[in-house]
């Protein structure tokens, strides 16, 4: 046994693989791999421990691919059980023909709790968009907006196991303004509005908001770049050094709460911005198409994830935000996701405000 769980833990690299297209694919095999060698010795381990089913195939193969490391035979066992309920989610969303579709993914042998603990930040009270200062214009909006394609949008990063996503939120509107004032990119230091906003009612890995960050990083002086503050995904002492500052904020715009004309004529006009939604249990399996709830909330107290609208379109007649998020970009669409405008869907246009950078 002992030689056993030794050939479960080894470290093989990754074969080649891409996701599913569509959800008859799903109901053979939920993920494509290039079958090599090694791909098929691990197999062949995990499959001794968990038995010779066509789940327990997907599953060995899910775990070659990102990289999983299991402790234990006991620990592989409850990851293949959770990685089989989450399968029967995913199939089963799929069948209905919905408007979006959901895939395996990296996040597919944790616990919806597990995920809301690790991923996601504490409900905020979003006071500061009570009545926002955003000033709407008479212009004509473009019928379709992605402000990637006029490359101010930095790549997308991964907040791994922090509930950060708010700092994420901060510096990609932070990072697309000074790309947009200045014609150059930069990345900035997600670690110090960790470690240091606190005083502006943030909570390092346990959430905040980008508003309160902007408001921060305007009476800090200035935030730090990546690379002289690194991201460290947990809470730490401030770091903050003025010597390394690479961007100031002279001012913050807020949306006023739910309206999603404010927030389309900004996103429009002005640049990408700062956004906040519930997370409700299957969105973290999001693969691609427009995505649409009917149980998560829109209030101030319901959302739980802050992330950067960077566009809007249409897709098969539904309008949509186009949204990038932090969870890597080999989650979801290239790290990005789609949600249906109107009604202020999950509470898209609760939190949402953008930066005047210096």
């Amino acid at each position: 046994m002992a030689r056993l769980v030794s050939i479960l833990l080894l470290v093989i690299a990754c074969a080649a693989g891409v996701h599913a297209g569509t959800s008859s694919f799903y109901d053979d095999n939920p993920i494509r791999l290039v079958v090599s060698d090694g791909l098929r010795d691990f197999e062949s381990s995990v499959l001794r421990v968990i038995g010779q089913t066509r789940q327990a195939l997907s599953f060995a193969r899910f775990a070659h691919r990102y990289e999983k490391k299991y402790e234990t035979v006991e620990e592989m066992k409850l990851r293949f059980s959770i990685f089989s309920e989450n399968l029967k989610l995913i199939r089963s969303h799929n069948k209905k023909g919905l408007l979006y579709t959901l895939a395996v993914n990296q996040f597919a042998d944790w616990t919806w709790e597990e995920f809301h603990r690790h991923r996601l930040g504490a409900a905020q009270n979003c006071s500061a968009t009570t009545k926002g200062n955003h000033k709407l214009a008479d212009v004509v909006l473009p019928e379709t907006k992605d402000w990637r394609e006029e490359g101010i949008v930095s790549p997308v990063k991964d907040q791994g196991h922090c509930g950060s996503c708010w700092t994420f939120s901060t510096t990609g509107a932070l990072e697309a303004a000074y790309t947009q004032a200045f014609g150059k990119g930069i990345s900035l230091s997600e670690q110090q509005l960790v470690d240091c906003a606190f005083a502006f009612n943030n909570f390092g890995c346990n959430g905040g908001l980008p508003s309160q960050a902007f408001e921060y990083i305007k009476y800090n002086g200035g935030l730090d770049t990546e690379e002289a503050y690194p991201y460290t995904g947990k809470d730490g002492k401030c770091r903050y050094s003025a010597q390394n500052v690479g961007v100031q904020v002279l001012d913050s715009v807020n949306i006023t709460l739910g309206a999603e004309d404010e927030l389309k004529h900004a996103v429009a006009i002005v640049r990408p911005v700062s956004v906040a939604f519930e997370v409700v249990n299957g969105f973290r399996f999001y693969e691609q198409g427009v995505y649409t709830s009917n149980t998560c909330g829109s209030t101030p107290m319901d959302v739980n994830h802050a992330v950067l609208a960077v566009g809007y379109g249409v897709e098969n007649g539904v309008p949509y935000w186009l949204i990038k998020n932090s969870w890597g970009d080999n989650w979801g669409d290239n790290g990005y996701f789609k949600m249906e405008m109107g009604k202020n869907m999950c509470g898209i246009a609760t939190c949402a405000s953008y930066p005047v950078v210096a």
